[in-house]
């Protein structure tokens, strides 16, 4: 790091302003570490000469308390976060108006933050690699650009020795959106043996959307993704400091893989999602008007309770900025009864991390 601002600052024929102190100690600001700005910013400022700290008192922890016994929390009526997040909570959901019909769609995009569709998405076909064990004679793989540089990838399973472009020839097509994992889940998921078994004559495709499955990051180091601040962590928070929420942006992937779908000649879609995957299928199915059936399992009973709830178990990655404001998730899957909605062993604020 030194040395690409010394490039710089050798520029402007300044390079000595750019300056490295490593003191002694661990990490943390030591009086060795202290010294070294203060000379540095002595010699710029010339508003002091010091080179040294001078002899200091280190106060008593109580002379520094803001409360008698050292925790605010034990003065009498203090509140922790939770405290002020849950009752925010509770107030937004009593506030706000019930939402259905178009005012629900328009609310949902606009939380999401979800871009504009145009075109055709593009799609390269990727080789198969030996029998995955998936239930059906064949599959293939596709990564569908959803956006510029951003790929879903998608398996279709088939019944004949097909590896190329979709056929496109069938008018329904079940669309499974994954948990954690596309590839895992066609092999072992419950679910997907029933969506095969009650749908036989439609077309089966399973996802997974961005930073999920195949796609997963792991940019923190190794198995580092759901650790504490780890890769999808990080990819959340970013995310919001972007003003595009991760999720909104797991939902793109869903709309542009039925859009995708759609132009392929499909016309009907019966969307499934699991776990993780449930919140981007019950929106796409919510937003998507060429989804006419949705299937959910392991879906987030709601926002409200989430928020109410101190240790939830969910990643940061299904979190969505200031909902409850706007709508929390029953008023989305109440309006999805009208696309003949099966929901099943909905997972409560305690059960989001679980495979």
């Amino acid at each position: 790091a030194l040395a690409r601002q010394q490039s710089l600052y050798r520029l402007f024929g300044k390079e000595a302003n750019a300056q490295l102190f490593i003191g002694p100690s661990y990490h943390g600001y030591t009086q060795e570490n202290r010294e070294a700005m203060y000379r540095f910013f002595n010699s710029v400022t010339k508003v002091s000469t010091a080179q040294t700290e001078p002899p200091l008192t280190i106060e008593k922890d109580e002379v520094l308390w803001a409360a008698p016994q050292g925790q605010v929390q034990a003065a009498g009526q203090a509140k922790t976060i939770f405290t002020f997040t849950s009752e925010k909570a509770a107030a937004l959901s009593q506030d706000r108006d019930q939402l259905t019909g178009e005012a629900l769609k328009s609310a949902v995009a606009e939380v999401l933050k979800l871009p504009a569709r145009a075109g055709n998405a593009d799609y390269r076909i990727l080789r198969s690699v030996g029998t995955r064990q998936y239930p059906a004679k064949g599959s293939c793989t596709y990564a569908v650009e959803t956006e510029p540089g951003i790929h879903a990838l998608v398996t279709r399973l088939h019944s004949d020795t097909l590896t190329s472009r979709p056929p496109g020839d069938k008018k329904r097509v079940v669309l499974y959106i994954s948990h954690r994992s596309a590839d895992a889940e066609l092999r072992s998921e419950p679910l997907v043996q029933a969506l095969l078994a009650a749908e036989p004559e439609a077309a089966f495709y399973a996802m997974d959307v961005r930073g999920t499955g195949e796609s997963q990051p792991d940019t923190c180091g190794a198995n580092q993704f759901l650790r504490p601040y780890g890769s999808d962590y990080f990819l959340s928070a970013h995310s919001l400091m972007l003003g595009r929420p991760y999720l909104g942006q797991k939902t793109h992937d869903v709309l542009r893989v039925i859009d995708w779908l759609k132009a392929l000649g499909h016309e009907e879609i019966h969307l499934a999602g699991r776990g993780w995957g449930a919140q981007p299928a019950a929106f796409a199915a919510l937003l998507h008007d060429s989804v006419k059936a949705v299937t959910l399992k392991n879906a987030l009973t709601s926002y409200l309770e989430l928020a109410q709830t101190e240790d939830y178990q969910w990643p940061f990655a299904i979190m969505l900025p200031n909902v409850l404001a706007h709508f929390d998730l029953p008023e989305v899957h109440a309006a999805l009864k009208s696309k003949n909605l099966q929901s099943s062993a909905p997972w409560g604020p305690l059960d989001g991390m679980k495979d």
